[in-house]
Protein backbone atom coordinates (compact mmCIF):
# COMPACT_ATOMS: atom_id res chain seq x y z
CA UNK A 1 0.00 0.00 0.00
CA UNK A 2 1.69 2.94 -1.43
CA UNK A 3 1.14 6.24 0.17
CA UNK A 4 2.33 10.26 0.06
CA UNK A 5 3.74 11.78 3.32
CA UNK A 6 2.29 15.15 3.85
CA UNK A 7 4.06 15.61 7.17
CA UNK A 8 7.45 16.11 5.91
CA UNK A 9 8.80 17.78 2.16
CA UNK A 10 8.30 21.07 0.14
CA UNK A 11 4.70 22.30 0.72
CA UNK A 12 4.51 24.58 -2.70
CA UNK A 13 5.45 21.50 -4.83
CA UNK A 14 2.82 18.91 -2.40
CA UNK A 15 0.51 21.75 -2.91
CA UNK A 16 0.25 21.93 -6.92
CA UNK A 17 1.55 18.40 -7.59
CA UNK A 18 -1.50 16.94 -5.45
CA UNK A 19 -4.15 19.69 -5.96
CA UNK A 20 -3.75 19.86 -9.74
CA UNK A 21 -5.39 16.04 -10.71
CA UNK A 22 -7.70 16.90 -8.52
CA UNK A 23 -8.48 19.95 -10.56
CA UNK A 24 -8.22 17.90 -13.69
CA UNK A 25 -10.59 15.09 -12.50
CA UNK A 26 -13.30 17.82 -11.50
CA UNK A 27 -12.92 19.40 -15.03
CA UNK A 28 -13.47 16.01 -16.62
CA UNK A 29 -17.04 15.43 -14.00
CA UNK A 30 -17.91 18.82 -15.11
CA UNK A 31 -17.73 17.75 -18.98
CA UNK A 32 -19.60 14.27 -18.01
CA UNK A 33 -22.55 16.21 -17.74
CA UNK A 34 -22.13 18.81 -20.29
CA UNK A 35 -21.75 15.74 -22.74
CA UNK A 36 -24.88 14.12 -21.61
CA UNK A 37 -26.79 17.06 -21.85
CA UNK A 38 -25.35 17.59 -25.72
CA UNK A 39 -26.38 14.20 -26.70
CA UNK A 40 -29.82 14.04 -24.82
CA UNK A 41 -30.68 17.78 -26.27
CA UNK A 42 -29.67 17.09 -30.03
CA UNK A 43 -31.14 13.21 -30.54
CA UNK A 44 -33.98 13.81 -28.19
CA UNK A 45 -35.13 17.18 -28.22
CA UNK A 46 -35.62 20.17 -25.64
CA UNK A 47 -38.21 17.97 -24.05
CA UNK A 48 -36.49 15.53 -23.16
CA UNK A 49 -33.83 17.57 -22.23
CA UNK A 50 -35.84 19.08 -19.50
CA UNK A 51 -36.76 15.64 -17.96
CA UNK A 52 -33.04 14.97 -17.84
CA UNK A 53 -32.32 18.49 -16.18
CA UNK A 54 -35.21 18.01 -13.59
CA UNK A 55 -33.67 14.56 -12.49
CA UNK A 56 -30.53 15.83 -12.92
CA UNK A 57 -31.94 18.11 -9.68
CA UNK A 58 -32.49 15.25 -7.97
CA UNK A 59 -29.35 13.22 -8.48
CA UNK A 60 -27.54 16.35 -7.90
CA UNK A 61 -29.13 16.76 -4.13
CA UNK A 62 -28.09 12.92 -3.61
CA UNK A 63 -24.73 12.92 -5.02
CA UNK A 64 -24.47 16.04 -2.97
CA UNK A 65 -24.75 14.03 0.10
CA UNK A 66 -22.14 11.24 -1.32
CA UNK A 67 -19.63 13.97 -1.39
CA UNK A 68 -20.24 15.23 1.47
CA UNK A 69 -19.75 11.37 3.35
CA UNK A 70 -16.45 11.58 1.38
CA UNK A 71 -15.50 14.67 3.02
CA UNK A 72 -15.61 12.85 6.23
CA UNK A 73 -14.02 9.42 4.42
CA UNK A 74 -10.90 12.10 3.45
CA UNK A 75 -10.90 13.58 7.26
CA UNK A 76 -10.40 10.34 8.87
CA UNK A 77 -8.79 8.61 7.11
CA UNK A 78 -5.79 11.46 6.00
CA UNK A 79 -5.36 11.28 10.48
CA UNK A 80 -5.31 7.43 10.63
CA UNK A 81 -2.58 7.91 7.85
CA UNK A 82 -0.53 10.66 9.54
CA UNK A 83 -0.85 8.60 12.74
CA UNK A 84 1.07 5.64 10.56
CA UNK A 85 -1.82 3.52 12.09
CA UNK A 86 -2.27 0.72 9.69
CA UNK A 87 -4.16 -1.60 11.90
CA UNK A 88 -7.00 1.31 12.41
CA UNK A 89 -7.10 2.56 8.98
CA UNK A 90 -7.98 -1.02 7.78
CA UNK A 91 -10.94 -1.50 10.12
CA UNK A 92 -11.92 1.82 9.40
CA UNK A 93 -11.89 1.39 5.50
CA UNK A 94 -13.71 -1.98 6.36
CA UNK A 95 -16.50 0.79 7.66
CA UNK A 96 -16.70 3.27 5.38
CA UNK A 97 -16.77 0.33 2.85
CA UNK A 98 -20.25 -1.32 4.97
CA UNK A 99 -21.53 1.50 6.00
CA UNK A 100 -21.55 3.24 2.81
CA UNK A 101 -23.01 0.16 0.59
CA UNK A 102 -25.79 -0.13 3.22
CA UNK A 103 -26.70 3.29 2.28
CA UNK A 104 -26.57 3.27 -1.29
CA UNK A 105 -28.46 -0.03 -1.68
CA UNK A 106 -31.36 1.92 0.76
CA UNK A 107 -30.92 5.16 -0.99
CA UNK A 108 -31.21 3.32 -4.83
CA UNK A 109 -34.49 1.30 -3.60
CA UNK A 110 -36.15 4.37 -1.64
CA UNK A 111 -35.91 6.44 -4.94
CA UNK A 112 -36.54 3.62 -7.09
CA UNK A 113 -39.99 2.95 -5.25
CA UNK A 114 -40.86 6.94 -4.92
CA UNK A 115 -39.26 8.62 -8.17
CA UNK A 116 -42.26 9.91 -9.72
CA UNK A 117 -43.80 11.43 -6.21
CA UNK A 118 -40.01 13.09 -5.87
CA UNK A 119 -40.84 14.31 -9.65
CA UNK A 120 -44.12 15.76 -8.64
CA UNK A 121 -43.13 17.43 -5.56
CA UNK A 122 -40.60 19.87 -7.53
CA UNK A 123 -43.13 20.68 -9.84
CA UNK A 124 -42.24 18.49 -13.39
CA UNK A 125 -44.68 19.17 -15.67
CA UNK A 126 -46.82 16.54 -16.82
CA UNK A 127 -45.49 16.13 -20.35
CA UNK A 128 -41.99 15.49 -18.91
CA UNK A 129 -43.05 13.06 -16.11
CA UNK A 130 -42.75 9.94 -17.93
CA UNK A 131 -39.65 10.48 -19.59
CA UNK A 132 -38.10 11.86 -15.98
CA UNK A 133 -39.26 9.23 -14.11
CA UNK A 134 -37.92 6.32 -16.26
CA UNK A 135 -34.91 8.30 -16.26
CA UNK A 136 -34.41 8.83 -12.55
CA UNK A 137 -35.09 5.26 -11.71
CA UNK A 138 -32.61 3.90 -13.55
CA UNK A 139 -30.24 6.29 -12.26
CA UNK A 140 -31.40 4.75 -8.97
CA UNK A 141 -30.76 1.57 -9.67
CA UNK A 142 -26.99 2.11 -10.34
CA UNK A 143 -26.92 4.78 -7.47
CA UNK A 144 -24.57 2.25 -5.85
CA UNK A 145 -21.62 2.21 -8.95
CA UNK A 146 -21.79 6.33 -8.07
CA UNK A 147 -20.99 5.64 -4.05
CA UNK A 148 -18.45 2.81 -5.24
CA UNK A 149 -15.85 5.21 -7.35
CA UNK A 150 -16.53 8.35 -5.59
CA UNK A 151 -15.53 6.36 -2.63
CA UNK A 152 -12.34 4.43 -3.65
CA UNK A 153 -11.66 7.81 -5.79
CA UNK A 154 -11.80 9.45 -1.84
CA UNK A 155 -9.61 6.53 -0.37
CA UNK A 156 -6.85 7.38 -3.09
CA UNK A 157 -6.53 11.36 -2.42
CA UNK A 158 -6.59 10.35 1.64
CA UNK A 159 -3.68 7.95 0.91
CA UNK A 160 -2.23 11.03 -1.15
CA UNK A 161 -2.75 9.57 -4.71
CA UNK A 162 -4.74 11.83 -6.67
CA UNK A 163 -3.79 10.71 -10.43
CA UNK A 164 -5.08 7.56 -10.19
CA UNK A 165 -8.75 8.77 -9.68
CA UNK A 166 -8.61 10.80 -12.79
CA UNK A 167 -8.38 7.22 -14.81
CA UNK A 168 -11.95 6.39 -13.41
CA UNK A 169 -13.53 9.98 -14.69
CA UNK A 170 -11.49 9.28 -18.12
CA UNK A 171 -13.18 6.26 -18.63
CA UNK A 172 -16.82 7.23 -17.34
CA UNK A 173 -16.35 9.93 -19.69
CA UNK A 174 -15.11 8.17 -22.76
CA UNK A 175 -17.54 5.44 -22.54
CA UNK A 176 -20.22 7.70 -21.76
CA UNK A 177 -19.23 10.26 -24.96
CA UNK A 178 -19.80 6.55 -27.16
CA UNK A 179 -22.60 4.94 -25.52
CA UNK A 180 -25.38 7.58 -25.69
CA UNK A 181 -25.20 7.95 -29.25
CA UNK A 182 -25.58 4.20 -29.16
CA UNK A 183 -28.36 3.35 -27.14
CA UNK A 184 -30.11 6.68 -27.53
CA UNK A 185 -30.27 6.75 -30.93
CA UNK A 186 -28.88 3.30 -32.65
CA UNK A 187 -30.45 0.98 -30.55
CA UNK A 188 -33.44 3.65 -30.26
CA UNK A 189 -34.17 3.61 -26.45
CA UNK A 190 -34.51 7.27 -26.08
CA UNK A 191 -34.00 8.86 -22.69
CA UNK A 192 -33.82 5.45 -21.12
CA UNK A 193 -30.64 5.16 -23.40
CA UNK A 194 -29.09 7.90 -22.07
CA UNK A 195 -29.81 6.73 -18.53
CA UNK A 196 -28.69 2.91 -19.02
CA UNK A 197 -25.25 5.05 -20.95
CA UNK A 198 -24.89 6.77 -17.06
CA UNK A 199 -25.03 3.69 -15.38
CA UNK A 200 -22.71 1.92 -17.32
CA UNK A 201 -20.09 4.36 -17.54
CA UNK A 202 -19.91 4.40 -13.69
CA UNK A 203 -20.90 0.97 -13.01
CA UNK A 204 -16.72 0.33 -15.41
CA UNK A 205 -15.19 3.13 -13.65
CA UNK A 206 -16.18 1.54 -10.44
CA UNK A 207 -15.12 -2.10 -11.32
CA UNK A 208 -12.15 -0.97 -13.41
CA UNK A 209 -11.35 0.96 -9.56
CA UNK A 210 -11.58 -1.69 -7.61
CA UNK A 211 -9.89 -4.55 -9.89
CA UNK A 212 -6.75 -2.24 -9.98
CA UNK A 213 -6.75 -1.50 -5.99
CA UNK A 214 -7.45 -5.05 -5.04
CA UNK A 215 -4.78 -6.22 -7.65
CA UNK A 216 -2.23 -3.76 -6.95
CA UNK A 217 -2.57 -3.72 -3.03
CA UNK A 218 -3.01 0.10 -3.42
CA UNK A 219 -6.35 0.59 -0.78
CA UNK A 220 -6.49 -1.91 2.15
CA UNK A 221 -9.48 -3.34 1.79
CA UNK A 222 -10.58 -6.45 3.56
CA UNK A 223 -13.22 -9.03 3.54
CA UNK A 224 -16.21 -7.04 4.94
CA UNK A 225 -17.06 -7.66 8.60
CA UNK A 226 -19.62 -5.48 10.90
CA UNK A 227 -17.25 -2.56 12.23
CA UNK A 228 -16.98 -2.05 15.69
CA UNK A 229 -19.86 0.28 17.63
CA UNK A 230 -16.77 3.41 17.75
CA UNK A 231 -16.75 3.40 14.31
CA UNK A 232 -20.26 3.14 13.15
CA UNK A 233 -20.58 6.01 16.31
CA UNK A 234 -17.42 7.86 14.84
CA UNK A 235 -18.41 7.73 11.29
CA UNK A 236 -21.96 9.23 11.94
CA UNK A 237 -20.61 11.85 13.83
CA UNK A 238 -18.82 13.04 11.38
CA UNK A 239 -20.33 11.71 8.26
CA UNK A 240 -23.96 13.31 9.00
CA UNK A 241 -23.39 16.96 9.30
CA UNK A 242 -20.84 16.86 6.31
CA UNK A 243 -22.91 15.03 4.15
CA UNK A 244 -25.95 18.07 5.38
CA UNK A 245 -22.94 20.37 4.34
CA UNK A 246 -23.96 19.46 1.00
CA UNK A 247 -27.62 19.35 1.11
CA UNK A 248 -27.49 22.84 2.73
CA UNK A 249 -25.49 23.94 -0.28
CA UNK A 250 -27.67 22.25 -2.84
CA UNK A 251 -31.07 24.29 -0.80
CA UNK A 252 -29.51 27.46 -0.72
CA UNK A 253 -29.34 27.28 -4.73
CA UNK A 254 -32.62 26.52 -4.96
CA UNK A 255 -33.63 29.34 -2.77
CA UNK A 256 -31.27 31.68 -4.63
CA UNK A 257 -33.03 30.71 -8.13
CA UNK A 258 -36.42 31.54 -6.77
CA UNK A 259 -35.17 35.52 -6.53
CA UNK A 260 -33.68 34.61 -9.78
CA UNK A 261 -36.71 33.51 -12.05
CA UNK A 262 -38.86 36.53 -10.89
CA UNK A 263 -36.85 38.85 -12.90
CA UNK A 264 -38.27 36.43 -16.36
CA UNK A 265 -36.95 34.40 -18.99
CA UNK A 266 -33.83 36.99 -19.92
CA UNK A 267 -32.25 37.42 -16.47
CA UNK A 268 -32.73 33.35 -16.10
CA UNK A 269 -31.08 32.12 -19.17
CA UNK A 270 -28.39 34.91 -18.32
CA UNK A 271 -27.92 33.62 -14.84
CA UNK A 272 -27.75 30.10 -16.16
CA UNK A 273 -25.03 30.81 -18.70
CA UNK A 274 -23.16 32.59 -16.07
CA UNK A 275 -23.11 29.84 -13.73
CA UNK A 276 -22.24 27.56 -16.01
CA UNK A 277 -18.89 29.76 -16.23
CA UNK A 278 -19.26 29.70 -12.68
CA UNK A 279 -18.85 26.01 -12.30
CA UNK A 280 -15.66 25.99 -14.39
CA UNK A 281 -14.08 29.20 -12.53
CA UNK A 282 -14.75 27.19 -8.80
CA UNK A 283 -12.72 24.35 -10.31
CA UNK A 284 -9.64 25.45 -9.12
CA UNK A 285 -10.40 26.46 -5.29
CA UNK A 286 -12.73 23.11 -4.91
CA UNK A 287 -9.30 21.32 -5.57
CA UNK A 288 -7.29 23.38 -3.29
CA UNK A 289 -9.93 22.73 -0.65
CA UNK A 290 -10.02 18.79 -1.25
CA UNK A 291 -5.95 19.46 -1.40
CA UNK A 292 -5.85 20.94 2.37
CA UNK A 293 -8.00 18.98 3.80
CA UNK A 294 -5.84 15.66 3.16
CA UNK A 295 -2.47 17.25 3.67
CA UNK A 296 -3.66 19.27 6.88
CA UNK A 297 -5.45 16.06 8.09
CA UNK A 298 -2.18 14.54 8.05
CA UNK A 299 -0.39 17.23 10.19
CA UNK A 300 -3.37 17.68 12.94
CA UNK A 301 -2.74 13.91 13.37
CA UNK A 302 0.27 14.74 14.68
CA UNK A 303 0.02 17.93 16.04
CA UNK A 304 2.76 19.50 13.17
CA UNK A 305 0.77 22.67 13.90
CA UNK A 306 3.42 24.80 12.46
CA UNK A 307 2.91 22.87 9.07
CA UNK A 308 -0.76 23.07 9.26
CA UNK A 309 -0.29 26.79 9.33
CA UNK A 310 2.18 26.98 6.38
CA UNK A 311 0.19 24.49 4.36
CA UNK A 312 -3.11 26.99 4.88
CA UNK A 313 -0.82 30.05 3.86
CA UNK A 314 0.36 28.64 0.78
CA UNK A 315 -3.06 27.68 -0.31
CA UNK A 316 -4.57 31.22 0.47
CA UNK A 317 -1.95 32.51 -1.49
CA UNK A 318 -2.22 30.05 -4.79
CA UNK A 319 -6.09 30.46 -4.35
CA UNK A 320 -5.56 34.70 -4.67
CA UNK A 321 -2.99 34.47 -7.17
CA UNK A 322 -5.00 31.57 -9.32
CA UNK A 323 -8.75 33.19 -8.62
CA UNK A 324 -7.49 37.21 -9.60
CA UNK A 325 -6.12 35.60 -13.40
CA UNK A 326 -9.02 33.84 -13.78
CA UNK A 327 -11.14 36.93 -12.34
CA UNK A 328 -8.75 39.37 -15.01
CA UNK A 329 -9.81 37.45 -17.75
CA UNK A 330 -13.73 36.83 -17.09
CA UNK A 331 -13.89 40.83 -16.63
CA UNK A 332 -12.17 41.26 -19.77
CA UNK A 333 -14.05 38.14 -21.85
CA UNK A 334 -17.39 38.34 -20.06
CA UNK A 335 -19.62 39.11 -22.91
CA UNK A 336 -18.06 36.42 -25.22
CA UNK A 337 -17.97 33.57 -22.02
CA UNK A 338 -21.65 34.28 -22.29
CA UNK A 339 -22.13 34.17 -25.85
CA UNK A 340 -20.93 30.34 -25.84
CA UNK A 341 -24.19 29.43 -24.21
CA UNK A 342 -26.60 31.70 -25.59
CA UNK A 343 -27.02 34.98 -27.96
CA UNK A 344 -30.04 36.21 -26.51
CA UNK A 345 -29.54 39.76 -25.79
CA UNK A 346 -30.80 40.51 -23.02
CA UNK A 347 -29.56 37.30 -21.76
CA UNK A 348 -26.15 38.50 -22.58
CA UNK A 349 -26.35 41.79 -21.66
CA UNK A 350 -27.35 40.19 -17.67
CA UNK A 351 -24.93 37.53 -17.77
CA UNK A 352 -22.15 39.69 -18.84
CA UNK A 353 -22.91 42.21 -16.19
CA UNK A 354 -23.09 39.90 -13.51
CA UNK A 355 -19.93 38.36 -14.58
CA UNK A 356 -18.43 41.49 -14.45
CA UNK A 357 -19.48 42.50 -10.87
CA UNK A 358 -18.85 39.20 -9.51
CA UNK A 359 -15.25 39.01 -11.06
CA UNK A 360 -13.36 40.25 -8.10
CA UNK A 361 -15.30 39.11 -5.50
CA UNK A 362 -14.36 34.75 -6.59
CA UNK A 363 -11.06 34.69 -4.36
CA UNK A 364 -13.01 35.69 -1.65
CA UNK A 365 -15.41 32.24 -1.99
CA UNK A 366 -12.02 30.19 -3.14
CA UNK A 367 -10.68 31.23 0.70
CA UNK A 368 -14.08 29.84 2.06
CA UNK A 369 -12.87 26.47 0.43
CA UNK A 370 -9.38 26.66 1.96
CA UNK A 371 -10.18 27.71 5.56
CA UNK A 372 -13.29 25.39 5.80
CA UNK A 373 -11.26 22.39 4.15
CA UNK A 374 -8.26 23.03 7.18
CA UNK A 375 -11.36 23.23 9.73
CA UNK A 376 -12.99 19.98 7.80
CA UNK A 377 -9.55 18.30 8.39
CA UNK A 378 -9.11 18.49 12.01
CA UNK A 379 -12.97 16.37 12.69
CA UNK A 380 -15.12 19.67 13.26
CA UNK A 381 -18.09 18.90 10.42
CA UNK A 382 -20.64 20.00 12.70
CA UNK A 383 -18.80 23.90 12.98
CA UNK A 384 -18.82 23.61 9.32
CA UNK A 385 -21.87 22.75 8.96
CA UNK A 386 -22.86 25.98 10.78
CA UNK A 387 -20.36 28.10 8.76
CA UNK A 388 -22.56 27.06 5.48
CA UNK A 389 -25.66 28.03 6.82
CA UNK A 390 -24.52 31.28 7.97
CA UNK A 391 -22.99 31.54 4.17
CA UNK A 392 -26.34 30.88 1.99
CA UNK A 393 -29.33 31.27 4.27
CA UNK A 394 -28.06 34.28 6.43
CA UNK A 395 -26.22 36.10 3.98
CA UNK A 396 -26.09 34.90 0.54
CA UNK A 397 -29.91 34.77 0.41
CA UNK A 398 -31.23 37.62 2.38
CA UNK A 399 -28.99 39.64 0.44
CA UNK A 400 -29.30 38.58 -2.89
CA UNK A 401 -33.39 39.44 -2.27
CA UNK A 402 -32.18 42.67 -0.39
CA UNK A 403 -30.52 44.01 -3.07
CA UNK A 404 -32.15 42.81 -6.20
CA UNK A 405 -35.32 44.36 -4.84
CA UNK A 406 -33.56 47.93 -4.43
CA UNK A 407 -30.99 47.64 -7.40
CA UNK A 408 -32.67 45.13 -9.90
CA UNK A 409 -30.95 42.65 -11.96
CA UNK A 410 -27.56 44.25 -11.05
CA UNK A 411 -28.53 43.75 -7.53
CA UNK A 412 -27.95 39.84 -7.49
CA UNK A 413 -24.81 40.12 -8.87
CA UNK A 414 -23.75 42.69 -5.70
CA UNK A 415 -25.75 41.13 -3.43
CA UNK A 416 -24.19 37.60 -4.14
CA UNK A 417 -20.42 39.17 -4.05
CA UNK A 418 -20.79 40.53 -0.44
CA UNK A 419 -22.11 37.64 0.52
CA UNK A 420 -19.15 35.82 -0.50
CA UNK A 421 -16.71 38.93 1.37
CA UNK A 422 -18.50 38.60 4.63
CA UNK A 423 -18.84 34.46 4.85
CA UNK A 424 -15.09 34.72 3.72
CA UNK A 425 -14.49 36.88 7.38
CA UNK A 426 -16.74 33.89 9.20
CA UNK A 427 -14.68 31.15 7.75
CA UNK A 428 -11.17 33.02 8.60
CA UNK A 429 -12.37 33.79 12.34
CA UNK A 430 -13.29 30.31 13.28
CA UNK A 431 -9.95 29.22 11.29
CA UNK A 432 -8.18 32.00 13.45
CA UNK A 433 -10.29 31.75 16.71
CA UNK A 434 -12.00 28.91 16.61
CA UNK A 435 -11.38 25.60 18.81
CA UNK A 436 -11.11 23.37 16.30
CA UNK A 437 -7.33 22.48 17.09
CA UNK A 438 -8.63 21.03 20.34
CA UNK A 439 -10.92 18.21 18.28
CA UNK A 440 -10.15 14.33 19.16
CA UNK A 441 -11.21 12.19 16.46
CA UNK A 442 -10.03 8.94 17.94
CA UNK A 443 -10.09 7.71 21.55
CA UNK A 444 -6.54 8.09 22.88
CA UNK A 445 -6.98 4.65 24.73
CA UNK A 446 -7.67 2.69 21.35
Amino acid sequence: MRRQDFTNGNIWSQLLVFSGPILLTNLLQVSYQFIDSLWVGNLLGAEALGAVAVSSTVIFTVLSFILGVNNATLTILSQLIGKEDDKQLKSYVNAFTVILTTMAIALGVLGFVFSTQILGLLGTPQSMLTQASSYLKINFLGIIFLFGYNFISTVFRALGNSKTPIRFVIIAVVLNTILDPLFIHVFNWGIEGAAYATVTSQGTAFIYGLIISLRRNMIPFTLPSIPQKAEVSLILKQGLPSGLQMTVISAGLAAIMSVITSFGGEVVAGFGAAQRLDSLLMLPAQALGTAVNSMAGQNIAVKKWERVKQITMYATLLNLVSMLCIATLLFIFAQQGIQMFTTEAGAVQFGSQYLKIMAFFYPFLGFNFVWNGVVRASGAMFQVLVLNIISFWILRYPLILFFSKRLGGKGIGIGMGISFVISSLFAYGYYRFGKWRTKELFNKSA
